[in-house]
């Protein structure tokens, strides 16, 4: 993922959104430092403040209920939150019952990759070695994309047009490169979550990222435009 060097064209912001911060706007169009980038944006969510965060995150998943790509899945596949993400876990108590959730771990043997694997409230998790908890148990827990309905993933920063800047390692670009190789299956709906702040103007696609379906903060939805 790479930077335009070109200001945000305003027609393509969806009408009533907040105005993008300057501080994003300014570093977004003067600088290709991607790791500058990240760093500022992980300090902005990190800088909100726990209780900003919390706040953040009840609105999201309020959000996230009354979507029917959400209410629809029974597949879901959410994320542990660390760093100042958005913590969405406790959909699993809000949405209704008859779904299944799962959380992505570290493929121990193909490094770069994720699983993602069943996940009950209550069960054992154990720290991968980012620190991050993930499932202990691995064999039958293990869905394979095609049979998830939905996943929510973190991101560090996104556009309006639903681009997604990750931490840079490529774990889930990697992980759900699949989806792109196959056109007539039914692939699960790609949904980023993340904090207003940590919208920029604009992101330019490369080859190997996987393009999101819709991005949910606390001050709206962004919806990939079709085409």
């Amino acid at each position: 993922m790479s930077l335009v060097l070109n200001p945000f064209p305003s027609g393509l912001l969806p009408p009533g959104r907040p105005p993008l911060r300057r501080d994003n706007a300014r570093l977004a169009t003067n600088t290709q430092d991607l790791r500058a980038l990240r760093r500022h944006l992980r300090a902005a969510r990190r800088a909100l403040g726990r209780r900003r965060q919390r706040a953040n995150a009840e609105a999201i998943k309020r959000r996230l209920g009354r979507l029917g790509s959400v209410r629809q899945a029974r597949h879901i596949a959410l994320y542990m939150a660390a760093d100042g993400e958005p913590d969405v876990l406790d959909l699993i108590r809000q949405l209704p019952r008859g779904r299944r959730w799962y959380l992505p771990v570290l493929r121990g043997h193909a490094r770069g990759r994720l699983w993602f694997v069943r996940y009950r409230p209550g069960q054992p998790l154990k720290p991968n070695r980012f620190g991050i908890l993930e499932p202990r148990q691995r064999g039958r827990a293990i869905q394979p994309i095609s049979g998830l309905h939905l996943v929510l993933l973190p991101l560090v920063g996104f556009d309006a047009d639903c681009n997604r800047l990750g931490m840079g390692s490529g774990y889930y670009d990697r992980s759900l490169a699949c989806l792109g190789l196959r056109r007539y299956w039914r692939r699960p709906r790609l949904v980023g979550i993340a904090h207003e702040c940590q919208r920029v103007e604009r992101l330019v696609v490369q080859p190997w990222d996987v393009p999101l379906d819709g991005v949910v903060t606390e001050a709206g939805v962004y919806l990939r435009p079709k085409g």
